[in-house]
Formats: structure tokens, sequence, C-alpha cells
């Protein structure tokens, strides 16, 4: 079959800005090198590489072709073979790729007079394990800034996997006395929740490498190390009773609590005993445990927990509805987590809680302001508070077409538009990423931001589209925010079956970013991202004869599976969608478990969501859900009537569909 009729016509119209294609013929051949050239990267076959690499000359996605084969043998080239890519594809994404994967081998080789030079022309500056080579050169200079430490704790501490850059710099800073010994303590500990047993031995290795023997111990069999010993005599046993407390929590709360009460907690010094109250607390909440506030209640100074425990704190609160203590917990947070939109917002309603003074109604209002809009979930919900509702901003001046032929023309956009067109959808989303990041390549305005996600739109490439518009600050494009391919199929098939059509976009949006073969990690296809399972359990509920998983891309079959089992869900947890969101995300298993207790406004129930991923996904759904409604009706909208309230199931309200899957 021709090239032209296996690629999209959206396709074929990206290759025309590229004139180094000679023809369409050849432009065709040279795709599937690409994509045999891609393969055999992930593969890490060095040897095809090199052999397909001269097919690949010429062809719009030579960078890419190039980075491959020279990135698999890296370890192996010489400083003039790197020099001579960076000069050759100077400008390109893929340039700067390998200049980042080159500092990162120049670190680990200790080479810094290279390591310098080279880092003097990165531009991304976005690996925190370069930043922390960069750092600590700077340190050895007597360059660094003041705060160099808080810098490498960050970056440190932000890493979740093992790795060398930043271990190695703390490592470092905390032999020159610039980092303490309760930095690295707190790294063991925050990585022992994470369940990263490398990461937790390699900064136990810094500051107690006498431990290290005992650790696996405290780790492997927390209970029986707990139990088999009586004492903890000096800071490293201190803080191996606490690894192994904070290890155990993650499974028994209970557990390490009545041990932390009974026996270890006059053993412990008292930043260490708030800390893992923190985490028993946190462990709890996940778990909505009644327990959860009482374990809080134990901290006795807030400024020792870090902020993911006093927002596990916050909630717990909220959940209980102990608004000073939800005020404290955010007062302490840094700076950073306290802007963050989710805690002004309750910091706002715990002002206003109870009957507020006049100088907290004032803070309340200004912290509100500060974030209301349409922009989030938290934002719309500021926007309520303060007495209005969700309403479309007045879109920006329409794009020139000097504008729109500035974005047409730009190499990297177009690189990216064409990888993702013919397959290869991460390098293209990569390319096109750098290309629109303010902060490269001179940088793009909020008009130029505007013409790119135009240009992605008008090839249908819908999550580079909404990504790029989002990027805007004042500029807002709501019809490039919130899209609506495919639209007379979506609303006839939602009004068909009694479902809002807003919520049906708003939920495709989060799931697929509409992307028709979108498939996630765990097998979930399509525009509503069905899992198999599913799409045949559903198929079977409304009557589809002879269903195949395979049918699960094909847009028409996804939306009727999708819409129909997001409304067996909306049945089945009495209209709430909140809950049935969940529901589509977690399984129905789960949020059932998740509305016993007391009933809650449902903003506080979606914020107390134990997966992030789950919780993150709730609030940006029907967030979504309502911008649609206002796009869609052209009327103001309201969130909050959107969330109402969750709890219990009561006796009315039986099951419609328990055996949901």
């Amino acid at each position: 079959m021709h090239w032209l009729k296996i690629l999209t016509p959206l396709a074929a119209s990206a290759l025309l800005a590229f004139s180094a294609l000679p023809c369409a013929a050849q432009a065709g051949k040279g795709d599937q090198v690409l994509l045999d050239m891609q393969q055999a990267f992930r593969k890490g076959e060095r040897k095809k590489l090199e052999q397909l690499l001269p097919q690949a000359r010429g062809h719009a996605l030579e960078p890419w072709a190039a980075y491959w084969e020279l990135k698999a043998r890296l370890n192996e080239a010489s400083a003039q073979e790197v020099q001579s890519f960076l000069q050759r594809w100077a400008g390109t994404y893929q340039e700067d790729r390998l200049r980042n994967d080159w500092l990162r081998l120049l670190g680990q080789r200790r080479d810094w007079a290279q390591f310098a030079e080279v880092h003097a022309q990165y531009r991304m500056q976005d690996d925190r394990e370069v930043r922390c080579y960069a750092l600590l050169i700077d340190a050895l200079k007597g360059q660094a800034p003041t705060q160099v430490g808080d810098e490498v704790r960050r970056a440190w501490y932000a890493q979740r996997d093992q790795d060398d850059g930043c271990t190695h710099a703390a490592s470092e800073l905390y032999t020159a006395r610039q980092l303490s010994a309760l930095d690295i303590w707190r790294k063991a500990r925050l990585a022992v929740e994470a369940n990263r047993p490398g990461v937790v031995r390699a900064a136990v290795e810094i500051v107690a490498p006498d431990a290290l023997p005992r650790l696996r111990e405290a780790l492997d069999a927390p209970t029986k190390f707990l139990r088999a010993h009586s004492s903890a005599a000096g800071r490293a046993r201190q803080e191996l009773v606490l690894l192994s407390l904070v290890r155990l929590a993650g499974s028994d709360a209970d557990g390490a609590a009545n041990l932390l009460d009974n026996k270890w907690g006059v053993h412990l010094s008292s930043e260490e005993r708030n800390w893992a109250w923190g985490v028993i607390g946190k462990a709890a909440a996940q778990k909505l445990s009644a327990s959860a506030m009482g374990y809080f209640a134990n901290v006795t100074r807030d400024s020792d927990l870090n902020d993911d425990l006093l927002a596990w704190k916050a909630r717990t609160a909220l959940r209980a509805g102990q608004w000073k203590e939800v005020r404290k917990a955010i007062d302490a947070m840094g700076e950073e987590a306290r802007q963050d939109s989710t805690w002004v917002y309750w910091k706002a309603r715990a002002l206003l809680a109870g009957r507020p003074a006049e100088a907290d109604r004032a803070q309340a209002q200004r912290l509100l302001e500060g974030i209301a809009g349409t922009r989030g979930f938290y934002e719309q919900l500021a926007l309520e508070e303060l007495g209005q509702r969700v309403s479309l901003p007045p879109p920006p001046a329409p794009l020139t077409e000097e504008e729109k032929a500035r974005a047409r023309a730009h190499p990297g956009l177009n690189r990216g538009l064409y990888a993702i067109l013919i397959g290869l959808r991460a390098e293209g989303v990569r390319e096109w990423n750098y290309s629109t990041n303010l902060h490269q390549n001179g940088g793009m305005g909020e008009r130029d931001l505007l013409a790119a996600a135009d240009f992605a739109c008008q090839q249908q490439v819908w999550d580079r589209c909404i990504n790029t518009s989002e990027r805007t600050r004042t500029s807002i494009d709501m019809a490039q925010r919130f899209p609506m391919p495919f639209h007379d199929a979506v609303l006839a098939r939602a009004r068909a079956i009694g479902l809002d059509p807003a919520y049906v976009y708003g939920l495709i949006r989060q799931e697929s970013r509409f992307i028709m073969d979108a498939r996630s990690h765990v097998g979930a296809s399509g525009l509503m991202q069905v899992m198999p399972a599913t799409a045949r359990w559903t198929a079977k509920k409304i009557g589809i004869a002879g269903f195949s998983t395979d049918q699960l891309n094909e847009r028409d079959t996804n939306i009727a599976i999708g819409t129909a089992y997001l409304k067996l869900a909306l049945d089945d947890f009495g209209g709430s969608m909140p809950m049935a969101a969940a529901a589509y995300n977690a399984g129905p298993g789960r949020p059932r478990n998740w509305r016993n207790g007391p009933v809650l406004d449902a903003a506080i129930w979606a914020e107390n969501i134990p997966f992030a991923e789950t919780r993150d996904y709730v609030k940006k759904v029907l967030a979504n859900t309502t911008n649609y409604a206002a796009l869609i009706t052209g009327q103001p909208q309201s969130l909050k009537a959107r969330l109402g309230t969750i709890g219990p199931r009561g006796a009315a309200e039986p099951e419609v569909n328990s055996d949901l899957p």
C-alpha cells in the first residue's frame, strides 16, 4: 500500500513543510527506516542502528536517527565524535538531548573540566542530576551560591530513584558541612516510604556507613527488629529505629503506633518522634482510618514534618472538620506548597470557618482572589466562593496570518508533528515540548504559543494543541484548551443514554487527550481508555453482539462502550459525578469503600482520595466538565453543583450495578 494511503492526510500535509524531502515515495521509505531505528534503539541493537543510519540521510527526522546511533554507544564515543554531533545538529532538540546525556556521563566519570565546558552550552536545564553535578563543581571552585546546600537537597529529595549526581553532591556537601546529618537521614526516610532500598542504602552510607549491616534487618523485618532491640544509643541507632517504624507503618500503621507509643518514643528525639507520628498518621489517613487524626495529634511541632506529611495532616483535619488544624498544617508548609492553589483554597476556607474575625475574612478574600479563575478545580471553587460562576473568559484577538505562518515554518514544531504523525509519538512530543518551552531557543511568547497550538489543532494533534494552549497565562483560548473533536458522535451518544456531554468530554480530555490509538501502561485503549475486561462486560451488558477488544480503537465503538460504562457507574453511585469518575479511574470497589465515614463536601472527599493519580483525575475531570458545559451551553456554570456531598450509601439508595468491574 502506498505510504500516502497509510498515513493520514494530516501527516501528508505536515511532510510538505520539509523541502529536504525529494519526493513522497522516498519519504515513505525513509519513515519506515526511522521506525525500524527507533525499535532497534529500544532493543539496544547497535549494529542494526549503524547499518540503518545511512538510509536515513536527508530525511526530515535524520537528527533522531543520528541521535539514536550515537546514544547507543555513547559510553565508548570520543569527545570529538560528540562535539561533531553537537555542531552538525546545532539548535535542535537532539543536540541538547545528547549534550544532556554526555553531561551525565562526564559527571559519572568525574571529568569536571570537560563537564563545565559542555555545561556552559546546555539549554534545557531540566535534569536534576546534571544540576547537582553543576552545583557541586561550583562548590568545589568556591563559586557556588550561598544556598547551594538547599538547592542540592531539593533536587536530591525530588529524585525518586537512585542517581549518581545528587547522591554524590550530597555526600560531598555533607563532608563540607553544607548539608546536615538530618538532611541525609531525611532522604533515607523518604526513600523507605517510597520503597527504594537502594536509595536508602546510598543515603545511610553517606552519614553512617557502620550502620549498613543492621539496615537490611531493620527494613526486611521491621517488627522483628523493633521487638528484638531494647535501646537505641546514638544517632545512627535512633535513625534505624525510625526507618524501621516508617517501614512498618506502610503495612501496619496501628502496629507501628503501638511500638512507638509503648516502647520506642522515649528513645527518639522530639524531631524523630514527630516524623514517626506524621508517617503513621499519613498511613492511617490513606486508609481513611478514624485513628489518623489522633496519630497526627501526637505531633508536637508541625515544623518537624515535610510538606507531604503536612498535606496529609491537613486532609485528615478537613475530613474531621477541624478547621484550626487545617490552618496550622498549611501554615507550617514551605512557601511553594502554601502557594499551590489546593492549599490556598483550603487556607481561605479555614479562615472563613466558624465566626471569622474581620481580618480573617479580609485575608481569605485576598487568597481566593489570587487564584480564582477557570484554570482548574480549586481556581473554579475559589471563583464560586467569591460569588461568581464559571464563565468563558473573553477570547484573545484572532491570530494573524503572519503568526500562523511563523508557527507553520518552525522546524522543531514541524519535526515534532511529523514524528507524531508517522508513529514516533514519544519523540515527537519531546521535540514539540522543547520547541514551545518558554525558556528554550529564545523563548515563545503567548501569541507564539497560541499559534503553535493552532498549528497542532489544525493537524488534529489534540494533545499538543491542548498542552501548548494551557501554557498561556493571560491570553486564554478556551476553544483550543477544550476542543470538541468528534462533536456529533459524542453529543449524540451522550444524549441518547442520558449523559451530560460535557461530562463525557471532560473525561475523554483527561483520559486520552483525544488520541485515538492511546494505550495506557495497564492496557486501556482508545479515546475513553477502556480496559479489555471492562469492555467485554459492558458490551454484554448493553447488547453489542460479536464484540472484540480489537474494536476498542474504533472511534464509535470506543465511545459507545466508554459512555455506557460511565453511565452505569454514574447510576450505581446515585448520580455522583466525582464518585463515578473515581470508579472509572480506579474501579468501582475503591470508591464504594472511600464513601464510608462522615458525610462530606465532595471537594473534601476528593481531596482525601488515597491514590494521588485518582485524586488528581477526579478533580481534573470535574473542572474539565464545568468548562465544557460553559462552552456547550454558552452559560455560566457551577462546579459546586456538580460536586454535592458524599457519604455512606443510604437504605433508599440501592446498588444498581453491584457487579461493575
